[in-house]
């Protein structure tokens, strides 16, 4: 026997409806690349994105091409996230951080009918002109010079259609609404195709009061780009739950920041851990300067964060740093670490190292580990590899037919994410597979010690590789940026980790460097760490 009950919109149109009729009068405001801010509201927004999909449908865009941005968090953007899929067409962000071959493969693979893209970043799309054949290019002007010849203006374009001529197509909650591609940190970036119905449960998912607990009430901002797994999905659960949303542009140095956070009364924010320490050494030197009382949650995601920033911002400034974990191929929130009323009857201690790991699985995301042996214990002690399910995790990726061994022989999708879980459901990063070190047969974490590093007065970034080792096969190195004016040497930083280590598990070798280069989503690219020092001597 079914139930009785209707079938709804779990569709992104269904989110912008809502948007217009009952936030028609909060506001929506933009940072632009002048550093002048741009306000206006749902309703206008609204109005707006069907006409950019009445406008789509004109230039021939049909259900299920694909429309690719190359755009800064901003309104038009914003428009594009719900117009486009509201003309049944596919939202493909591309990240602007990416070397141009990539960028180049990533249009080619998805076969980007139409481009949008922010005037200041026309010379990147130059860049691949020649290697790439969109339809239409559509600019996004703020200066008075014209689009260049054989683009489109953005502004032209919603001009030539009305609200009226847009057709809500009948669209399939199953249908796909937008895509993203990995950051290819293994192999050829791969593209993760999300549909309606996973993105409109992800929003709602996002008001939950254990998660995030996005509400009208709020301000969000999110720092981390909307074209990284769609900004985290704030910009659509922000939409559904009708918050003030405020995006920065492409301003992202902590002043700016930190002003856009004190003077629109932002709650919650969202960003990477690179992030989060330049907001903290701003804070530091003038802390007295910004009033950050409305500020209830700065999520942190990308990478785990140390938890000594975790402490920095909540004893030194009163903010509250909230951890969320996923993947671009998991919309992508799993977890989330918020506590639990048994966690917070434990001591301070306890509740930071809680704080501190990647939390619980949200509602619906379910989490197995693997092991050498087969599944894993939840005990807070095995490691092994996370292991996902869920009604907005992928279970293929897009045209990448020789990936199947990214998922298991049941379709969990499998991470790379090598993890403890302990008793409570608690989850904690231990490293990813291809970062793990193994010294004589043992598993070292390399987050681990990087984590402990960051603790250290003096270091402001650490990064642990392995290096090949003739007796123990792999070896730790540690790679260390001072706080500007500070430095330890490597018996102070030896002794600091070994108030949590084992003599076995500290790096043999560190090394000073200016700067630990990083992914376009601002991880930690060890890759080229160990191209660097593959065979260094084991000494500073």
């Amino acid at each position: 026997m079914r139930g009785l009950m209707m079938d709804g919109r779990l569709t992104l149109t269904a989110i912008l409806d809502r948007a217009q009729k009952l936030a028609a009068r909060k506001e929506i405001v933009s940072r632009l690349a002048d550093r002048s801010l741009h306000r206006y509201t749902y309703a206008d927004f609204a109005v707006r994105a069907k006409r950019l999909a009445a406008a789509l449908g004109s230039l021939g865009v049909e259900p299920g091409d694909r429309v690719a941005t190359l755009m800064w968090n901003g309104y038009r953007h914003l428009e594009a996230y719900f117009g486009v899929p509201a003309a049944g067409a596919v939202l493909h962000t591309l990240n602007l951080r990416l070397h141009p071959d990539d960028l180049a493969y990533i249009m080619n693979h998805a076969e980007d009918r139409v481009l949008i893209v922010d005037e200041n970043l026309l010379p990147l799309y130059e860049a691949v002109r020649d290697r790439v054949n969109p339809d239409h290019v559509v600019v996004a002007r703020e200066g008075e010079e014209p689009a260049p010849e054989g683009m489109l203006d953005y502004e032209e374009l919603l001009a030539s259609v009305e609200e009226s001529d847009f057709t809500p197509p009948d669209l399939d909650e199953r249908d796909a609404a937008a895509m993203c591609y990995t950051s290819g940190t293994t192999g050829r970036p791969k593209g993760v195709l999300y549909s309606h119905r996973s993105l409109a449960l992800h929003s709602l998912m996002h008001l939950a009061a254990d998660t995030l607990a996005v509400s009208e009430r709020d301000t969000t901002l999110p720092v981390v780009p909307m074209f990284h797994a769609n900004a985290w999905g704030l910009p659509f659960s922000s939409a559904l739950a009708g918050s003030k949303q405020v995006m920065p542009g492409p301003h992202l140095d902590p002043e700016s920041l930190l002003e856009l956070f004190q003077d629109e009364d932002v709650t919650i924010t969202a960003g990477v851990p690179t992030i989060w320490l330049g907001i903290l050494q701003t804070l530091d030197k003038e802390p007295e300067r910004y009033d950050l009382s409305k500020l209830r949650a700065m999520l942190v995601g990308g990478s785990a964060p140390p938890e000594s920033l975790i402490r920095a911002f909540r004893e030194r400034h009163g903010l509250t740093v909230l951890q969320g974990w996923g993947m671009t191929e998991t919309s992508p929130l799993a977890t989330t670490a918020s506590l639990t009323s048994e966690v917070l009857a434990e001591d301070a201690d306890t509740i930071y190292r809680y704080r501190a790991k990647q939390g619980y699985p949200v509602p619906f995301v379910e989490v197995r580990l693997r092991g050498e042996d087969g599944l894993a214990p939840w005990d807070g002690e095995t490691m092994g590899e996370i292991e996902l399910r869920g009604p907005w995790v992928a279970s293929s990726y897009y045209e990448s037919p020789d990936s199947a061994d990214k998922f298991a022989e049941d379709g969990w999708l499998k991470t790379g994410d090598i993890a403890t879980v302990d008793e409570r459901g608690y989850i904690e990063l231990k490293d990813r597979t291809k970062d793990l070190i193994k010294s004589g047969g043992e598993w070292i974490s390399s987050v681990a010690l990087e984590n402990a590093l960051m603790g250290h007065d003096a270091v402001a970034e650490a990064a642990v590789i392995a290096t090949p080792d003739e007796r123990w096969g792999e070896r730790p190195l540690a790679c260390v940026v001072f706080k500007e004016g500070r430095s330890a040497t490597p018996e102070e930083l030896r002794e600091h980790l070994a108030k949590s280590f084992a003599s076995w598990q500290l790096p043999d070798s560190y090394r000073v460097i200016e700067e630990i280069p990083k992914t376009s989503v601002g991880k930690f690219k060890k890759t080229e760490l160990r191209e660097r020092f593959a065979g260094t001597s084991p000494e500073v």
